[in-house]
């Protein structure tokens, strides 16, 4: 564990930390005896009254995260955030492929998938929830409609986060909110659901453009694409698949809160792997801690390097021009395009396949095999982004989603057909926009607004889903053909805007991107 003393060498309090992981494990546990109180009810809490114990595990819970919180604040922040504007690092560019390069991708491959998860397995509560309270879609829809809200509200929180607690610090506090909020498991009322919902979301929302952010700076150049797709690809697929198999195994059993419950083991672990993840050196020389800098730097093959931006140099020049208004435009939708397919019609998929005929265990094991489907793209997309074109590999991606939306407004159409082509296709094509969109983003925008642009596509990519859902809140969603029809417009603008805009970054230096003197 000498990583995670590493990191909490310059926090407020190391005690706290750990005091705040334990009241809010605590908290957690005691809402147990509620849910396992109900077997005989197969897990039904609806109606139940909550008691003391659970009333105080709830204030556990929010006063440990405060503690854990100040446990991991670091000491001056204003100081290290002055520092911290005068410093660049020199990013790895030629480095070999080492031994702390792999450990570093295995971590947080398993990080995203933990992360990917949450939201994933929002498609596999709802059918539970409505029967279990008793309300209509529409009203459940709410769920899912808050929890994405929270993970757009955490795609840019955290990267304020992490400007001030430090790339790895931000990791292990949002693994100590999946711990608290697997108590939404063991709600009795829907609206209880709801927050605690929100709250994962917004725990979940900002795992994503911190790792990106972090493996794009600690991986070489000639590594650094496929790496990146490759690390993104088998977290959101393994995510799918992580969430499928936890409801084809447990939910027959234990009923849909288990799938919220399972954040505590899983949290836990993430606060364990938290010990493997190397902290920014650039926020290590911002604490004055350039020894330690150099060390991981060194690790990953490369020297830390300090820059003073000159006072006549104009650090956001960059930022301004038609160029830059146009990919962020392209990245924007395409993000917007890829959450309305993922978190739209995907996620009305199993249902609409119900209405069709097909059982609810037909399905989730479709679903499950769909993941399983795209795990060999993952490997070809990052064999596509790194050996061919960063830029293309996300067109290509985008229109293999478009052709399975064209797909299912054949079928749709015409009535008839097996729906297994343009699903496969549909995961083929979002997965593979996934795992190629972020780290093309992060391999467009310079240092000083990389973590923030990741952020922002982040964001859309889950505002997409959000305005899906409210659709599914107003009970307005249309048949699945006229969904794919108007989903196909923001996806081929995408393609157009991304070919006309689009920086190719294969073999780019990072450093080129970044303004005259400052590098």
């Amino acid at each position: 564990m000498t990583g995670i003393s590493a990191t909490m060498s310059d926090r407020r309090a190391v005690w706290a930390f750990a005091l705040g992981c334990l009241m809010v494990t605590g908290g957690v546990l005691l809402h147990l005896p509620m849910f396992l109180m109900a077997r005989g009810m197969h897990y039904h809490l609806s109606g139940m009254t909550m008691g003391g114990d659970m009333i105080f595990g709830m204030g556990l819970i929010i006063a440990g995260m405060g503690v854990a919180a100040y446990g991991l604040l670091p000491r001056n922040v204003a100081a290290q955030r002055a520092a911290a504007a005068s410093i660049t690092i020199s990013a790895p560019e030629d480095a070999e492929l080492g031994p702390a390069h792999w450990k570093l991708m295995s971590v947080l491959v398993v990080a995203l998938v933990i992360d990917v998860m949450k939201p994933a397995s929002l498609g596999f509560t709802v059918p539970g929830m409505i029967g279990e309270y008793g309300v209509p879609k529409a009203t459940v829809s709410l769920v899912p409609f808050f929890a994405l809200m929270g993970t757009v509200v955490g795609s840019v929180l955290w990267g304020v986060i992490a400007d001030i607690y430090g790339r790895k610090a931000s990791i292990l506090l949002s693994a100590v909110m999946f711990v608290g909020t697997s108590i939404c498991g063991a709600m009795p009322s829907l609206a209880w659901n709801i927050g605690m919902c929100f709250m994962m979301g917004a725990a979940a929302g900002g795992m994503l453009p911190v790792t990106y952010a972090l493996l794009a700076e600690m991986m070489p150049n000639r590594h650094r694409g496929w790496s990146l797709v490759l690390v993104g690809g088998l977290g959101a697929v393994g995510g799918y698949f992580a969430a499928s198999g936890i409801s084809a195994l447990l939910q027959p059993v234990f009923g849909w809160r288990i799938l919220w419950l399972a954040n505590l083991p899983t949290g836990l672990l993430l606060v364990l792997l938290g010990a493997f993840i190397p902290e920014s050196a650039k926020f290590l020389l911002a604490r004055g801690r350039a020894h330690e800098a150099e060390a991981v730097m060194r690790r990953f093959g490369a020297v830390v390097a300090r820059t003073v931006k000159p006072v006549s140099s104009e650090p956001r020049a960059h930022l301004s021009g038609a160029k830059l208004i146009g990919k962020t435009a392209a990245l924007s939708i395409a993000a917007l395009a890829w959450g309305f397919v993922n978190f739209g019609l995907l996620l009305w998929l199993p249902a609409d396949l119900v209405a069709k005929g097909y059982s609810v265990e037909l399905s989730s094991r479709l679903l499950a095999e769909s993941a399983l489907i795209a795990f060999p793209t993952v490997f070809v997309a990052a064999l596509l982004y790194s050996r061919w074109s960063t830029k293309w590999s996300l067109v290509t991606m985008l229109g293999v989603t478009l052709l399975g939306l064209f797909g299912v407004l054949w079928l749709e159409t015409i009535g008839q057909g097996s729906p297994v082509l343009p699903v496969a296709l549909l995961i083929i094509g979002s997965n593979g926009v996934l795992a190629v969109l972020l780290p093309y983003v992060a391999e467009s925008f310079p240092l000083g607004v990389r973590g923030r642009a990741t952020g922002w596509v982040a964001a859309c990519t889950k505002a997409g889903g959000l305005l899906a859902q409210t659709l599914s809140i107003a009970a307005l969603v249309p048949s699945m053909g006229v969904v794919a029809a108007l989903i196909m417009l923001p996806t081929a603008l995408a393609i157009t805007l991304v070919a006309w805009f689009g920086r190719e970054t294969r073999n780019a230096d990072l450093r080129d991107l970044e303004p005259a003197g400052t590098n």
